[in-house]
């Protein structure tokens, strides 16, 4: 048993709320355990000048935790993120990218606002998880707006983290298994089974390829429980 009483291949509690921030193209509150995240869209009709000219659109993604989301207070990016935020927030670019059709997207940019309300582990995969359902609605705004022929949004994507906690594969850390993990690995996936990102990283002992697998394999589960929960909200089957 984990300390908080969960199985190892067990996700903590989580929901997915719609339509959070009432004026945003798309929001989503994801309470993953003790770690909350909103993660906003915002939708512009242009593009940043290295894209301009060439048809196709473009997401980024900004991330930050709000000054008392952790046990600590943080300071506020006010001028620009610190590096952690701005890995986190590259990351959390690059893995909507792969879920947006950008050239059918026209010269428009997503914006997703990823703000941690409060922080228990995983933000960057409950951000990335969040930022799917957010985009998704964000282009079902465009299609009503007839900015759009079609909806450019591809295969949902979400993240887990899996780590290695007390000699054990373990499935979804909170803050406590990860601060004393042996492992600590972020994954990316798609509903299909593809593979987006793979940060992991050994902090104590190196790890075996069997072991790789079996953390793999965990992620796998916990990542299909969380794209099932994103399709449920978003009545996916009937709004593709």
């Amino acid at each position: 048993m984990r300390p908080d009483g969960r199985q190892p291949d067990q996700m903590r509690p989580f929901t997915l709320e719609r339509n959070f921030a009432k004026f945003a193209e798309g929001s989503c509150l994801i309470q993953l355990g003790d770690t909350h995240m909103l993660v906003t869209a915002t939708v512009e009709d242009r593009v940043p000048p290295f894209m301009k000219g060439k048809g196709s659109g473009w997401l980024t993604a900004e991330y930050s935790m709000l000054p008392r989301s952790g046990r600590q207070r943080n300071q506020r990016d006010l001028m620009k993120p610190n590096g952690r935020s701005m890995e986190i927030q590259r990351l959390i670019g690059r893995a909507m990218r792969t879920a947006v059709d950008l050239e059918s997207l026209g010269e428009r940019t997503i914006i997703l606002d990823c703000d941690a309300l409060r922080a228990d582990g995983g933000t960057r995969c409950a951000a990335i998880t969040a930022a799917y359902v957010a985009a998704f609605d964000a282009v079902q705004w465009m299609l009503k707006q007839r900015m759009l022929r079609k909806n450019v949004m591809l295969e949902p994507v979400a993240a887990v983290s899996v780590g290695i906690s007390r000699g054990q594969e373990v499935l979804d850390l909170n803050y406590d298994e990860d601060s004393t993990a042996n492992t600590d690995m972020n994954l990316v996936m798609t509903e299909s089974g593809k593979f987006i990102e793979i940060q992991g990283t050994a902090e104590k002992e190196p790890f075996a390829v069997d072991v790789l697998g079996r953390m793999l394999k965990l992620g796998q589960k916990g990542i299909q429980e969380l794209i099932a929960a994103q399709k449920e909200v978003l009545d996916y089957d009937n709004r593709r």
